[in-house]
């Protein structure tokens, strides 16, 4: 019977991602028609190209067509996985968008990672010395790093560690025409990651901190922590095998949807470092008004998240009976 239910549970959540990734991919098709500019125009900025010429380029891509069978015909690409050419690079926006992912997992997967464990250790201590100056301490600056963007965070640490201390470089993911090779290589590239790493860190970190805080006061006044204290335990062993391992469930859940979100690049931490991933692509798709650049990236963007969301409710819903309890159950 529980198995019945929670596969019945987990069909509803299918149908549903599939109907949002639908609705996603109309929405992405339509909403950067609706951008002003002429891509055409923005690819060819030479005067002397006649209009002619601009509209073999127009046919050649089918933006002569109606919206309507642009639509069409992108959808029919789109279930052969093929996503377009990009007019940009003049290349399949698949290759394009798979030679930057490497660069962002490297530099949300690290600094995600380093702000779930600082976060969680930090937010588990304020959640149980609730009331206290450590408390205080910590969550005024988690709510003050929690506030600042992201990319406000790194033109600061820019002006002051690059610009005025020169410590760290302005941008770029290594020194160029350094010739490094092998560990010398991937010192360059950590250095050159440390302040966009860093500023990623501190904004994911105070989410962190506020969240185990909050789910920490509530496991801590729950009938089985008093149980644990009344059986003679340390109020470290209470901490550590009772209270935060309860609080940790809505931690994995929002480090689900923030991976899903990390993948799609961060795009404020790219631009102002000039870090060659997705998220930069994504502004440099902007600027030169490359449709199928944009349709591709946004629509790996929301199915990493749709995906994510789909990940984390069939987990909640096989860990917790009472998720996929329904009225015909």
């Amino acid at each position: 019977m529980a198995l019945k239910g929670f596969a019945s549970f987990a069909i509803r959540k299918a149908i549903a991602a599939i109907i949002t990734i639908f609705a996603i991919v109309c929405v992405n098709f339509l909403i950067f028609r609706m951008v002003p500019g002429d891509p055409i125009r923005m690819m060819f900025r030479d005067p002397r190209i006649t209009a002619e010429q601009m509209q073999l380029v127009r046919e050649k891509f089918g933006l002569d067509k109606p919206l309507w069978e642009q639509f069409n015909c992108y959808l029919t690409e789109l279930f052969q996985g093929n996503l377009g050419i990009s007019f940009w690079q003049k290349r399949p926006v698949l290759e394009v968008i798979a030679d930057r992912i490497p660069q962002t997992l490297l530099l949300v997967v690290t600094a995600l990672a380093i702000a779930v464990i600082l976060g969680t250790i930090l937010g588990a201590i304020a959640g149980w010395k609730t009331g206290t100056k450590i408390d205080s301490f910590i969550l005024g600056i988690s709510l003050t790093l929690y506030s600042v963007p992201t990319f406000c965070m790194g033109i600061i640490f820019l002006l002051i560690f690059a610009f005025q201390l020169a410590i760290f470089p302005l941008g770029g993911i290594s020194t160029a025409a350094s010739g490094l090779t092998g560990f010398g290589y991937w010192k360059d590239v950590l250095w050159h990651m440390f302040l966009p790493a860093i500023s990623i860190v501190l904004w994911y970190g105070g989410e962190y901190v506020l969240l185990t805080r909050s789910s920490m006061q509530d496991a801590s006044g729950q009938d089985y922590i008093t149980t644990a204290r009344a059986k003679g335990l340390k109020e470290s062993a209470v901490l550590r095998n009772h209270a935060l391992r309860n609080a940790l469930l809505p931690v994995v859940t929002i480090t689900g949807v923030n991976l899903a979100f990390a993948v799609a690049g961060i795009i404020e931490a790219e631009t102002v470092f000039s870090w060659p991933g997705v998220g930069r692509l994504v502004y440099d798709a902007v600027m030169k008004r490359d449709y199928p650049l944009l349709q591709g990236t946004f629509l790996v963007f929301a199915v990493a998240v749709v995906l994510a969301n789909l990940v984390v409710d069939l987990i909640y819903g096989y860990i917790d009976p009472r998720i996929k309890v329904g009225k015909s159950e």
